[in-house]
This record gives structure tokens, sequence and C-alpha cells, in this order.
């Protein structure tokens, strides 16, 4: 699928969250998809998937995880979890557990379920799963609940200076 810089479906505005605001400026090819957050869902990654029509497997949840004391942040796919000794492993750590939503959300600058690996108030660790390296483009959450962004997992790598590794299962 290729990517036309900057699309915007009707909607999508991109609402000027600090993810969009960090691919405008970088000047990296992407495609805003906005559709209407339905409330009474708590599984965000999975509604995207299913209100934009995509494959679970190419839309990508962002987690935070506390590895060894520092936040990372883990990018898997929807319809997996994220494997906190993997995730520990791939940044040289020891032990991981869940990042508490509040402390997520203080780091991020992002609410829970719209939390974007782009534009983050602070520079984490991050690590992608390796299975986005499959697709030419993979869908992340653009900043807020009912937009994702789709971008090459190679310029979502450079922007987080993110690594790749085995980190769902």
């Amino acid at each position: 699928m290729a990517l036309v810089a900057k699309k915007k479906r009707a909607g999508a505005s991109g609402g000027g969250t600090p993810a969009v605001v960090a691919l405008e400026k970088a000047g990296v090819e992407h495609v805003l998809q906005a559709y209407e957050h339905d409330a009474s869902r708590d599984d965000f990654g999975a509604e995207a998937a299913d209100a934009l029509g995509l494959p679970p497997e190419q839309v990508f949840k962002t987690l935070l995880a506390d590895v060894d004391g520092a936040l990372t942040v883990g990018i898997v796919p929807v319809d997996r979890k994220l494997d906190l000794k993997a995730l520990a492993k791939a940044v040289g750590g020891k032990k991981a557990a869940m990042a508490d939503v509040a402390r997520a959300e203080r780091a991020t600058g992002y609410v829970a379920g719209g939390i974007s690996p782009l534009g983050q108030k602070q520079r984490h660790a991050t690590v992608l799963d390796e299975s986005a390296e499959s697709f030419d483009v993979v869908y992340v959450s653009g900043g807020r609940r009912g937009l994702d962004v789709g971008l090459a997992p190679k310029d979502l790598l450079a922007l987080t200076d993110g690594t790749t590794a085995p980190i769902s299962r």
C-alpha cells in the first residue's frame, strides 16, 4: 500500500496532536485515519482495527512498561499481548511490569487509549514488535482516541529512535 503524504479522511483534522505535529515537522509520509470512537469500548486497538477495516496484525498498540525503574515503550499488534520478559531483554533490562496508567499518561502527554509512540512529552526507550517489518505500512495511535496514523515501520523507528525485537505473544 502506498502512502499519500498527509492524506486526511473526512473528519480527520489531525487535531494538532503532538504525534501529527511530529510527523509533519519531520516531513514523514503518513495517512491519517479518523473514526468515531465508541465510548462503550475499552479495547481501543481492536476498535481501531474494526472501525478502519484493517487487519488487527497491522494495527499496533502503544504500551508503557516499567523496566528496572525506567519507562519503556512497547509497540505490538492489537491482537497480541506485550511479552514483558521479552521487552526487558530487548532493552537490556531484567524485570518489567506494566506501568501505572496515570504515570504513562503524565510521561507521554496522552490519555490511555490514545497514547501514541510519536510526539511524547518525554523520550523513552522504544521497541517495535518485529512483526511490523512484514508490512509496508503500520497503524498506530495518532494521539487521541479515534485517530490512527499509517506510516512505514522504518519511519516509526526513526522518529522514536526505536528498535525491533520479538516482544509480542
